[in-house]
């Protein structure tokens, strides 16, 4: 890649703050008649109008068979372990956010932590392998900042052993692989439509399966167990998706092309102003992977750099500027599971080093490139 150096400016304090993320929201008034239709028809929740509707959107947006919507990323990810029935164990990265081993925690399924791999931050298939016990009963991995997964090797370790694969690709909406969406692989994918999210309902989630049947236990789960009026044929939750939310996610597909062109620029000139300097990498893209450019992180090495991450990170907050260290620090510290014998930094290497040096950077739609631009400036005048 063709890289260009920074402009020859001055670094400045930004004159409000700059968060890593904003929400994208579409214009106001034409939110106004599902509104309307909402406060007439009365039906607020339980499976209603446009929840149905933006189950069918999705599903075809998306190119997947079936689509489950959820009030949440995480309810989602609960009840997709429920739907395959999974226990025992099950191989996860500590480099995510915590829902995903909180899941595993709830379901009363051991989570073992193992190494991810350098270049996209996920979970090392090789690893995973020489981690399975006959305990093991599952894998979970994530799509990283929606760089996919080694889906074709997970894929063949799930096979041989027997195992549920089931991924959070709670930032992967849009993302596809070879010209498929990466939601198709595994058992069961779990999407997030959280704020923070490229494609968002304020809150938000669903479950991406592959079957009439699955998708038919898995409303059952998400709405008590019922089915019809008095029958109950499993111990479910209330976990079900209401029509404003759904309303919203319907407006949000009108305009998802257009956020994710904005982010695309947005990535092109960070590569552009940050590819040329020594101790400060990030992910660079697969031409396999049609991306959703969901975060822009960069990793800090101390030693070529000569500044710690922490040092940047506070330079930038100093400016205005609010990156987040995403994922530090890694799930296996934390109280819950650090006992676990899976959860020992030296099993971790690659997971504690990423940890140690990520930043992600601002970027949404829209974000001033002048923003973009001051912030490689900082960092660029901080590393001299």
């Amino acid at each position: 890649m063709n890289s260009e150096p920074a402009k020859p400016l001055q670094p400045y304090v930004a004159d409000k703050k700059i968060l890593v993320t904003q929400p994208f929201l579409p214009p106001l008034e034409e939110a106004q008649e599902f509104l309307q239709d909402i406060w007439d028809s009365k039906w607020l929740t339980n499976q209603g109008r446009y929840h149905q509707a933006l189950e069918k959107e999705l599903a075809s947006f998306l190119g997947v068979p079936y689509v489950a919507l959820f009030a949440n990323g995480t309810l989602a990810l609960f009840t997709a372990l429920q739907a395959m029935r999974v226990t025992g164990e099950v191989i996860t990265t500590p480099f995510s956010f915590v829902a995903t081993t909180h899941a595993l925690w709830w379901n009363n399924i051991r989570p073992v932590f193992v190494d991810i791999e350098p270049e996209h931050c996920n979970l090392d298939p090789e690893k995973v392998e020489s981690a399975i016990t006959p305990k093991t009963t599952g894998i979970l991995p994530v799509h990283v900042y929606g760089h996919p997964c080694q889906v074709e090797r997970l894929q063949e370790i799930a096979d041989i052993y027997g195992l549920h694969l089931i991924y959070d690709a709670a930032h992967a909406f849009g993302v596809k692989y070879k010209d498929q969406s990466v939601l198709n692989y595994g058992d069961l994918s779990i999407l997030s439509f959280h704020a923070t999210k490229v494609f968002n309902t304020f809150e938000g989630g669903a479950i991406i399966c592959h079957d009439a049947k699955t998708k038919k236990r898995i409303d059952y789960l998400k709405n008590f167990g019922f089915v019809g009026e008095t029958t109950v044929i499993a111990p479910g939750i209330n976990a079900k998706m209401n029509e404003f939310q759904a309303g919203i996610g319907l407006l949000q597909l009108k305009y998802f092309d257009q956020v994710v062109e904005q982010r695309k620029a947005i990535t092109k000139r960070y590569q552009e102003l940050l590819s040329d300097i020594e101790g400060i990498s990030f992910i660079h893209q697969d031409p396999d992977v049609t991306y959703n450019h969901a975060y822009f992180p960069i990793f800090i090495d101390q030693e070529k750099c000569g500044r710690c991450r922490d040092d940047i990170y506070e330079k930038l907050k100093a400016h205005n500027y609010f990156g987040r260290r995403y994922f530090y620090p890694l799930i296996s510290t934390f109280n819950a599971y650090k006992s676990l014998p899976s959860a020992e930094p030296e099993n971790l290497p690659v997971a504690t080093r990423k940890a140690n040096q990520v930043i992600c950077l601002p970027i949404y739609p829209g974000l001033e490139m002048e923003h973009v631009e001051n912030i490689a400036a900082l960092i660029r005048e901080f590393k001299q």
